[in-house]
């Protein structure tokens, strides 16, 4: 940025300067221009003037062999010399004529001069000059060259100077190159987790850097590879690490780069970019966010295809795999929506390999956070691997997030070290939005907060899929008043009442509110929108209705528009009666749930507008043991007894350096010491006690 503004600076300073001598030009012209009104005649007829008295000075040029009479009063009416009127003339008049042989001019001077002064007319004053009109030339053609040269400059800004950004550069590739002389500091160490990734991506470097293992046994290097999963997982990272990493140069550039509002221009880089690269090869060019070129050709969302953007994608396709042999040039690309990019993109000879880069897993996670935490000062007790577990879900960028956010927190606070409260909190600010000290909530209004959150907490404990507890909270952030804390557990596989189970526990909040208050309210919005989209994605997707089984109705691809719907009016009729019924059978659920559990219910809702936020062990201590124990109950339990062996290790450890430490300072009696010794006395043995 600082490059740019100096850039700027110095342009704009260069353009003054231009501007300044444009000024100086025209005031050059105006103030050394000659005036005069000159004619051109014979020397006979200039001969007669100067002796008949018409001109009163000549000025002799003896390298033109001219000479020019200066007029005088007299002469300016002679009508011989037939002056035209011209507007702006201020000066005398002149007349100029060849001079027959400038070494006799001054013989007839005096020779005019005698016959003047026989008659007694004032003398001809003469001066010699060496100029020539190359001067007057310049005057002549002076604006001319001004106007080429202006030209000149303003073509030179238009094109952006030398390989600039001007508009007859607009066709030029916006490409990085990074290469030995220019690289970037980020390499695989700095990439934590995405083991599999970075294998594939490793295998792609390590060929660049010793082809020879691969070409001897007949393989060939993929041509391209795509990275695709969700926000935040580290795509670009990865590619960064290979820029490091890589002996050889890199291009780095953005589908939107590629976007341009004239025609062509999209094409004209694509091929500008490859021609780079294909002088440059072996190398690697990196396209980020490829969907902004790279969608299916004639599925735009808008009512008419783009011809701009498939023009791009037709060049980039040719480039990459084409008539013309590609070798040395390597591609990678991210994106996060594969599923809108165009076949013929994603075809082997393109991008022959897809790296899904997804959400990174508990032992992901604590990697990420390690490498986060290199520069943070955090607390020695910090149990890294709980707090992997506490933010399940999380992306890269999120943890990075969190990281950063746990230390501002702690600064806020005066704090010498980031402690776990401190992260904590960072996933409090996250996930639920800053804390709204300044709102002010009625005793009724918290009770009502309190037993919609405390049924979401019951309703969780007491289903068999219902998602471990951490906390609830009554405490308002951001936008929500309330809201309950889980460490989902992490299903590859989701079974019918697993869906059922989340459905009841989103509900228990409205059902707790029917069921102890006899009202509902607003706050379940948010609810009562993911149930039912739970319900819709079990008839729509899963095709886990009992009317329509084993049927899905959604496009996986994204070819379909939306345009028409891939059902009946009658389906149609049925899906919304299916959707309705779900919803209701896990709605009366609940409230059959929190009948049965009233009082327990009641406890926690009582807790909670005491001490506004309760904690796992709290809501145990109500309505103990759950009936299905989860995975990551078993994980907590497990970590629990971890810390446990941890403490009684360490309590081990301090007492066995305090028997080293004794056992330096006193020697023990040995079996071969006598009685004669000069030891005073045996010391007693260390009492561990």
């Amino acid at each position: 940025m600082a490059q740019n503004k100096n850039r700027n600076k110095k342009q704009l300073k260069n353009l003054y300067w231009f501007y300044a001598l444009i000024i100086l030009a025209l005031c050059a012209l105006y103030y050394f221009q000659d005036s005069s009104q000159i004619k051109t005649v014979d020397w006979t007829t200039f001969e007669q003037g100067a002796a008949g008295g018409d001109v009163d000075k000549i000025v002799v040029f003896s390298e033109s062999g001219t000479a020019e009479g200066f007029l005088t009063a007299q002469g300016e009416k002679n009508p011989k010399y037939e002056f035209q009127n011209a507007i702006g003339i201020t000066d005398a008049k002149k007349i100029k004529a060849t001079i027959p042989s400038t070494d006799k001019i001054q013989d007839k001077i005096d020779q005019w001069n005698a016959e003047l002064a026989a008659e007694g007319k004032p003398e001809i004053q003469v001066s010699y000059e060496k100029g020539s009109d190359l001067m007057k030339v310049f005057w002549y053609f002076g604006p001319i060259l001004l106007i080429f040269a202006l030209m000149y400059f303003m073509s030179r800004k238009m094109s952006g100077g030398a390989g600039g950004s001007g508009i007859f550069n607009v066709g030029k590739s916006k490409a990085l190159v990074f290469d030995k002389n220019n690289k970037t500091n980020v390499t695989f160490k700095d990439v934590a987790g995405l083991s599999e990734a970075k294998v594939e991506i490793e295998e792609i470097v390590e060929f660049l850097k010793n082809p020879q293992r691969y070409t001897e046994l007949g393989a060939k290097i993929p041509h391209g590879a795509l990275l695709v999963g969700p926000p935040g997982t580290g795509k670009t990272l990865l590619a960064k690490a290979v820029a490091g990493e890589a002996n050889v140069p890199f291009f780095s550039m953005s589908g939107s780069d590629f976007v341009e509002m004239f025609v062509g221009v999209g094409a004209a880089r694509v091929r500008d970019l490859f021609k780079q690269a294909k002088e440059k090869a072996p190398c690697i060019i990196f396209i980020d966010e490829i969907d902004a070129v790279g969608r299916a050709r004639g599925k735009n969302p808008n009512m008419g295809s783009n011809d701009e953007r498939e023009n791009t994608l037709n060049a980039m396709l040719t480039e990459m795999d084409g008539f013309q042999s590609n070798s040395g040039v390597i591609c990678l690309a991210a994106t996060n929506r594969a599923d809108m990019l165009d076949k013929a993109l994603l075809r082997p000879g393109r991008f022959d390999r897809q790296i899904y880069v997804d959400l990174p897993e508990l032992t992901d996670r604590v990697e990420i956070f390690n490498v986060h935490l290199r520069n943070i000062k955090v607390n020695s007790k910090l149990d890294v691997e709980q707090l992997a577990r506490q933010t399940q879900g999380f992306s890269g960028a999120d943890i990075a997030n969190v990281c950063n956010e746990a230390a501002l927190i702690a600064a806020r606070n005066n704090k010498a070290e980031v402690d776990w409260d401190d992260f904590m909190g960072a996933v409090d600010r996250i996930v639920g939005g800053m804390e709204k000290k300044s709102r002010i909530i009625t005793d009724d209004e918290k009770v009502s907060i309190a037993t919609h959150e405390a049924g979401h907490a019951t309703i969780g404990w007491l289903t068999r899929y219902g998602n471990p507890l951490v906390k609830v909270t009554i405490v308002p952030r951001g936008r929500a008043l309330g809201a309950a804390w889980y460490a989902p557990e992490e299903r590859p596989i989701m079974p019918t009442q697993a869906l059922l189970d989340e459905m009841c526990g989103l509900l228990g909040g409205r059902a707790a509110e029917e069921v102890f208050l006899g009202e509902v309210g607003t706050g379940a919005s948010n609810d009562l929108e993911r149930c039912t989209k739970i319900a819709r994605a079990l008839v729509l997707v899963y095709g886990m209705s009992d009317k329509l089984p084993n049927l899905n109705y959604s496009d996986s691809t994204g070819q379909d528009m939306g345009f028409t719907k891939p059902y009946s009016e009658e389906t149609a009729k049925v899906i919304d009666e299916e959707v309705s019924r779900l919803v209701n059978e896990q709605y009366e659920r609940a409230k059959k749930i929190l009948r049965e559990y009233a009082s327990q219910h009641n406890k926690i809702r009582d807790l909670l507008v005491e001490k506004e936020v309760i904690f796992h062990d709290d809501v145990k201590a109500i309505l103990g043991e759950r009936k299905w124990r989860s995975r990551t109950d078993e994980v907590i339990e497990i970590s629990k007894k971890d810390e446990e062996r941890k403490a009684q290790e360490a309590q081990n450890n301090d007492v066995n350096e305090l028997d080293s430490l004794f056992n330096k300072k006193v020697r023990r009696p040995k079996a071969s010491d006598s009685a004669d010794d000069d030891d005073p006395g045996t010391p007693p043995p260390f009492n561990k006690e």
